[in-house]
């Protein structure tokens, strides 16, 4: 067959297979199933397989946190606090109270859930900067009551969690853990994929644009804006849970500020409203600091120093650049 040849559509339209390669559903699964799969062929000693968890760990927060801030233009500088409230919720219930591993996870996923859908309504109303510091404020009263409430938290110390028990399987092994995460990692980008091409993510866009013209358009703002803040948050707090599970450890700088604006960068280093920049982005954001130990006290700087030319030369995101100048050569 001809490269040239095209194929009709629904509704019509005619797409050719640069459509289908550039497509994050197509070209975008294909991509990071094959990737997930052939990873695990290069790593080697625990230390490469414990950031290529993390990697996992991070770029599943991110796509669901991209959905909020990406897609819907909700600023959220406080996501770490979810994160980290997941994590504690997962292990005071396990540890303390002997619960079981799964049942403690999904009541961790729920109570973030439940505490994101009521504080949504009052803090979404806020726009740009307002809802940056209304998000920061609610992630430091977390931190401050992660961290002061001894008794229960561990405090400043934070404390231990026992391993992952599912049906009576201890889960300890680091290629398990890889092949539950990058799991978890494949159904939410899938999921993303399927809320961004819904009538769901024609409204995010619509939020994104002008709220007070996707309300006149008759986009119910308030639900939209509550649905993905407690979709991302939920997200949040199950990667928290497996991540304090993962490590047998929480501590409360899992829900610090500085936690949250590595998500945030995360997502716009990678490409915002990009489902592919978002691990991307993860991936480049948990791995650059690992090489740049060897500048030791200058290692902030050259940090800092490479994500400000990222931004001045790739102001998009490293994805979305990347993608256009590879459509303008192939023409």
């Amino acid at each position: 067959m001809s490269g040239n040849m095209t194929a009709p559509v629904r509704g019509g339209r005619k797409t050719n297979w640069k459509d289908v390669v550039f497509s994050p559903r197509y070209g975008g699964l294909a991509t990071l199933l094959l990737v997930l799969l052939a990873t695990p062929l290069f790593i080697e000693g625990l230390y490469q397989f414990d950031i290529a968890i993390l990697v996992l760990i991070n770029a599943t927060v991110v796509i669901a946190l991209n959905l909020l801030v990406g897609y819907a233009g909700q600023v959220s500088l406080g996501h770490a606090a979810f994160f980290g409230l997941g994590g504690y919720a997962t292990a005071v219930l396990t540890t303390r109270y002997d619960w079981p591993s799964l049942l403690a996870l999904a009541a961790g996923v729920v109570l973030v859930a439940a505490i994101a859908a009521v504080m949504a309504r009052p803090i979404l109303r806020l726009k740009g900067y307002y809802l940056a510091m209304a998000t920061l404020g609610l992630g430091m009263i977390i931190y401050l009551i992660i961290t002061q409430e001894t008794w229960l938290t561990g405090g400043p110390d934070g404390m231990s969690v026992g391993a992952l028990e599912v049906f009576g399987y201890t889960v300890f092994d680091e290629l398990v853990w890889y092949w539950i995460l990058a799991g978890l990692l494949l159904v939410m980008y899938w999921l993303a994929v399927n809320i961004v091409e819904s009538p769901v993510g024609r409204a995010l866009r619509a939020l994104h644009g002008s709220e007070i013209a996707a309300d006149n358009s008759g986009v119910n703002v308030t639900h939209y804006k509550t649905l993905v803040f407690v979709l991302s948050a939920g997200v949040a707090a199950l990667m928290g849970g497996l991540y304090a599970f993962y490590s047998g450890f929480i501590a409360p700088n899992t829900a610090g500020f500085m936690h949250s604006i590595e998500l945030v960068v995360m997502v716009v280093l990678g490409g915002m409203a990009s489902l592919v920049g978002s691990i991307v982005g993860a991936a480049l954001l948990t791995i650059l600091p690992q090489y740049l130990v060897v500048f030791s006290e200058y290692e902030w700087l050259v940090y800092g120093l490479i994500l400000m030319l990222m931004m001045i030369f790739m102001p998009r995101g490293f994805v979305p650049t990347l993608h256009g100048l590879i459509r303008r050569v192939l023409g």
